[in-house]
């Protein structure tokens, strides 16, 4: 009885655990690294990507087995319903067969009869091998596999990274949203408080009406804040879920702040460049450089000949007994080797004219690989610019945001000591939002700088 009611708390114990997990799975706490690694791994194209990956690598061994022996077996069984016959001369045949061929009696000595020489049944089995030894096209074609997996592999890279970059727009816009609806709540609480002390001054006839009026228009403006500071939350959270690749209808919550990207931010970078041949874009270019070169490669194999080796075995009987598998009957084996060799001679100027097109497509591709280089070097320039501007007005917004929080809360010390109207402190107030409302724009524009510096730079 101990030991089952032992193990029935052991198996509680679990069960409370297991909810537990279950209940935190449910909730989804990120940060924004485990968010993107979430993403990376529930990605519905990324898993696209991967199973292009997978593709070109069945591609490459596919080609690669184009170049190994090929063998392939035969079997056949005929019955010939009525055997093809051909006219024989009599003369050819001895009198005394003749009644067992079937000749008549009568037919003259010079004369011809109709004679099949097939029998009613017959079958045949047999096995070849072939062995390609040297075909310029195929040893182009191993090369170009290869390359098409490097190219497949750079697409899912490319993809991650754009993958990653989405995730920290939308972690990014959750966490301003959030950002702003904190000031809008702590607005909300000292307009009311303040609203508050108005009313019970105007109870005792130290206000007039429209202070109290005022103040709780101020009110209304302040909930009609959060509101809409909501409704900005819900929906950056459904552009993060759907990003994400996780289910719409779990909540989702962040464990990162701001704070914890603006700080290393506003302390500065020092970049001084980035290394291009290292650029995911600029290795797409190299890439697709290559294939072209490959292209140009195969075009020009075609000018040479194509040498392989082959050997057969098969074994054949033939019988008027629909039974050509019993042990009485004689099969007759024959074999053969032998090596086959293709050389192109002429087609009227169609290999010299593909020749001269994928040359065309080398430089253009070489061309492509160049504006690849220039692009990345402008991109880099101009995201370092960007950041630098964004910085920059995100320091000159916080310090308008300061002031004008200042600002404000002389004014509603001037407001309970009746030397500002509650009008100029509404406007004051609506100040102190559109401040903050900037500085809030600020940050998201400096993060979504650092992500496009850091994309730039192949850092992301």
């Amino acid at each position: 009885m101990k030991k089952t009611t032992k193990l029935l708390l052991k198996l509680f114990a679990f069960l409370l655990v297991s909810s537990s997990l279950a209940a935190q799975t449910q909730q989804g706490s990120f940060s924004l690294e485990e968010a993107q690694q979430y993403a990376m791994e529930n990605s519905y194209v990324l898993h696209n990507t991967r199973q292009d990956i997978t593709k070109a690598q069945k591609e490459v061994w596919k080609t690669i087995t184009t170049g190994l022996p090929q063998v392939s077996g035969n079997f056949d069984y005929t019955k010939n319903i009525e055997t093809p016959k051909q006219p024989l001369p009599v003369s050819f045949i001895p009198r005394e067969l003749w009644p067992e061929v079937g000749i008549p009696e009568d037919t003259p000595p010079d004369g011809t009869y109709p004679i099949s020489f097939s029998p009613k049944y017959n079958s045949n089995f047999g096995v070849s091998v072939s062995q390609l030894l040297f075909d310029g096209s195929y040893i182009v074609a191993v090369g170009s596999s290869q390359i098409y997996l490097d190219l497949a592999k750079q697409a899912h890279e490319k993809t991650e990274i754009d993958i990653r970059d989405a995730v920290a727009q939308a972690y990014y816009m959750v966490l301003i949203g959030l950002e702003n609806k904190k000031v809008m709540e702590e607005n909300l609480e000292n307009t009311k408080k303040l609203y508050t002390e108005t009313k019970a001054y105007y109870d005792n006839g130290f206000r007039e009406e429209q202070d109290v009026d005022q103040m709780q228009l101020m009110v209304k403006n302040a909930e009609n804040e959060i509101l809409k500071a909501d409704r900005e939350i819900t929906v950056a959270k459904v552009v993060l879920k759907y990003t994400m690749g996780y289910d719409m209808e779990q909540e989702v919550e962040l464990t990162d702040d701001v704070k914890t990207f603006l700080a290393p931010i506003l302390a500065g970078r020092n970049n001084n460049g980035f290394d291009i041949s290292g650029h995911v874009d600029y290795k797409l270019a190299n890439t697709n450089y290559q294939v072209s070169e490959k292209l140009l490669k195969l075009e020009r194999a075609a000018y040479l000949p194509t040498l392989s080796a082959f050997y057969s075995y098969s074994k054949t009987v033939f019988g008027n007994n629909a039974n050509v598998f019993s042990s009485d009957v004689s099969w007759f084996p024959s074999s053969l080797i032998g090596f086959q060799l293709s050389v192109p001679i002429f087609n009227s100027g169609q290999k010299m004219f593909r020749v001269q097109q994928a040359k065309i497509d080398l430089d253009k591709a070489a061309t492509d690989r160049q504006l690849a280089e220039m692009t990345l070097q402008k991109d880099y320039l101009t995201a370092k610019a960007d950041m630098e501007s964004a910085v920059e007005k995100l320091e000159n917004d916080i310090e308008n945001r300061d002031l004008a929080e200042k600002i404000l809360d002389k004014s509603k010390i001037k407001f309970n000591n009746g030397i500002t109207s509650s009008t100029e402190l509404s406007q004051i107030e609506t100040q102190y939002i559109q401040s903050h409302g900037a500085y809030i724009g600020s940050t998201l524009q400096v993060l979504q700088a650092d992500l496009k510096l850091k994309k730039a730079i192949g850092e992301l």
